[in-house]
């Protein structure tokens, strides 16, 4: 039922009035429309009026933003919870937003930010749509922009970052009912990324570690097997469209995963998008079983 729910108001949204639609996205607060700040002689005041009155928000997208009703996936997910048996088919959803609370410690022109990335994996195909897992994702970093006009490279940015990334669930090793598993997983990193552009081909180069060593992965301790110490991100845009290929994973290991996406532009801020997934730790709870994955839906950034 939660499934009809979602598509219905998302096709009403997508199929309303297209004047409504493509009106400026300036939205006027009608609580508000007649509060006059002209003649309002103190600036400071006047600034922060003005802020309110535009419902100036300092949360920014960070990662792209989707709603993907429909995602199959090679074989069926494994369920490690008593009398529960996943389907092959599922919704998945990101929202993820960043802040900005410094720019320009030291001189150095960096900005900071603080951000929050919440993906869920829902079975609403099942009749009870339970949400298979939650991954919350925390991070801060420092962004310091590079003109690079010598080295052939095109540096254009290098960022330093403190990650968690964790399914919220509790240690479940001494229980009986789980038979010995533990629904619990987790991983504290660091990781940095340097961007190079080329015209409107701009790649990301990350190197990734756990920031206290083995001993912080007590849940997984084998996790970076499968999720790797290195990964490249390349994202190219033609006119309207937007394609990013990502690959990532450890060469020891020769385990990894390969994601590609694409996006079209729907309405302003809607986007027809498009991903498939191919490797490990798609989620935490099956990081160490291989999914091969195509989902359909729609984004809200990118």
């Amino acid at each position: 039922m939660r499934f009809y729910i979602v598509m219905v108001l998302l096709v009403s949204y997508l199929f309303a009035d297209v004047d409504k639609v493509c009106q400026t996205t300036q939205k006027v607060d009608e609580a508000k429309s007649q509060i006059k700040i002209e003649n309002i002689s103190n600036d400071r005041s006047k600034e922060n009026m003005q802020k309110w009155l535009d419902g100036s928000f300092g949360l920014k997208p960070y990662r792209s933003n989707y709603l993907l009703p429909f995602g199959i996936a090679k074989n069926k997910y494994v369920s490690h919870k008593p009398k529960v048996s996943y389907r092959n088919i599922e919704a998945e959803l990101q929202v993820s937003l960043k802040l900005m609370f410094a720019k320009n410690l030291f001189g150095l022109h960096g900005k900071y930010y603080a951000s929050y990335t919440h993906k869920a994996f829902w079975q609403i195909y099942m009749e009870s749509s339970p949400f298979r897992e939650s991954i919350y994702n925390p991070e801060g970093f420092v962004v310091f922009p590079v003109s690079d006009r010598h080295s052939g490279f095109n540096i254009r940015s290098v960022k330093f970052a403190i990650a968690h990334q964790s399914n919220g669930q509790p240690n479940t090793e001494d229980s009986l009912y789980y038979k010995g598993y533990n629904l619990s997983k987790s991983i504290n990193y660091l990781y940095t990324t340097v961007t190079l552009q080329h015209k409107t081909l701009l790649t990301d180069i990350t190197l990734m570690a756990p920031y206290l060593g083995k001993q912080d992965l007590d849940d997984n301790p084998d996790i970076m097997k499968y999720l790797g110490y290195t990964k490249v991100k390349c994202s190219y845009f033609y006119n309207e469209h937007m394609f990013t290929l990502m690959v990532r994973g450890n060469i020891s290991s020769l385990k990894g995963a390969v994601e590609a996406t694409y996006s079209y532009p729907v309405f302003d801020d809607i986007y027809l998008y498009m991903k498939f997934f191919s490797g490990y730790v798609e989620s935490l709870v099956d990081y160490d079983r291989e999914v091969t994955k195509f989902s359909i839906g729609f984004s809200f950034s990118r």
